[in-house]
C-alpha cells in the first residue's frame, strides 16, 4: 500500500517460552494510509495492543519490519525511536498521561518544547478553544474531570501537528458525550491528514473510523470499511467464538 505512514511487514511477536509461549503477532502485514482513521478490534488476547506498541516502535517484533512515519525501526537505538517518536508521533491514553504539576497549557506544549522548538502560541490557542478548554488553561490535571484531562491529552496530540497519531482505548474511561466529542476530535486529526490508529472493544468508537481492522490469535482476519456499530459488533460477537 502506497503512502502508508505505518506499515507493518510479516511481523511476529512471541511472548515467553517452550511450552507458555504465547503468538501475539502472527505475521502481520498491513499498511495505515495517510489521512485514515483506523480501528483496531479483536477479542481479547487477539494482539490489539501489540500490533500498536509495535507499530509505535514502543515494542520491537521479533521478526518482520515497521516502518513508522517514513521511517524504518530496524536497527534503530532507544535514542533513535525517543527523536522519532517526540518529533512525529503522538499517543493518546486511557490514562492521560498528563504530568499533574503543570498546566493544561504547559502540558500541551510540552512535546514540542522536548522537541527543541518554540511552541507556536496562536495554533495551540486554537487547538485549545477546538477542544472546549479555552478557560482551562491555568488549570492543573488534578483540577479538571476525567473527561477534560482526555480533551488536555487530544489537544497533546493535535498541537504537536504529527504524522502518526496512536489511541490505546481513549474513550473507555468517558461518558458517552465526551467520548463522542473525543472521536469527533481524533476524526478531525485524520481530516487534517494525520494517520489515527485507534486500539478498542466499542462498536460505537470504531464506527466514527474510516475502517476497521480485526485481528484473532495475532492475525488478521477480516476489514471493514466505513462500519456501523451494528456490524462491528456482529463481527466481534462472530470472532470471540473463533479465538482460541
Amino acid at each position: 500500500m502506497t503512502n502508508s505512514p505505518v506499515r507493518l511487514e510479516a511481523v511476529r511477536k512471541t511472548y515467553g517460552r517452550g511450552d507458555s509461549a504465547v503468538t501475539a503477532l502472527d505475521g502481520v502485514t498491513f499498511g495505515f494510509p495517510a489521512g485514515s482513521f483506523t480501528a483496531v478490534m479483536g477479542p481479547s488476547g487477539s494482539g490489539k495492543s501489540t500490533l500498536l506498541h509495535c507499530a509505535a516502535g514502543l515494542d520491537q517484533p521479533d521478526s518482520g519490519t515497521v516502518t513508522l512515519a517514513g521511517t524504518p525501526l530496524t536497527g534503530l537505538g532507544e535514542t533513535e525511536l525517543t527523536v522519532l517518536r517526540r518529533d512525529r508521533v503522538a499517543f493518546v491514553f486511557q490514562s492521560f498521561n498528563l504530568m499533574p504539576a503543570l498546566t493544561v497549557w504547559e502540558n500541551v506544549t510540552l512535546p514540542t518544547i522536548l522537541a527543541g522548538r518554540a511552541p507556536d502560541d496562536a495554533w495551540v490557542a486554537r487547538v485549545l478553544d477546538r477542544v472546549g478548554l479555552t478557560d482551562r488553561t491555568k488549570h492543573r490535571p488534578g483540577e479538571l474531570s476525567g473527561g477534560q484531562q482526555q480533551r488536555v491529552a487530544v489537544a497533546r496530540a493535535l498541537a504537536v501537528r504529527p504524522a502518526v497519531t496512536f489511541a490505546d482505548e481513549p474513550t473507555g474511561a468517558l461518558d458517552t458525550q465526551t467520548a463522542l466529542e473525543v472521536l469527533a476530535l481524533l476524526r478531525e486529526l485524520a481530516e487534517a491528514g494525520q494517520t489515527v490508529v485507534m486500539v478498542t472493544h466499542d462498536p460505537v468508537a470504531a464506527s466514527h473510523a474510516d475502517s476497521a481492522l480485526f485481528l484473532v490469535d495475532g492475525r488478521i482476519v477480516s476489514e471493514v470499511d466505513r462500519p456501523r456499530a451494528d456490524a462491528v459488533a456482529a463481527e466481534l460477537a462472530g470472532l470471540t467464538g473463533r479465538a482460541r
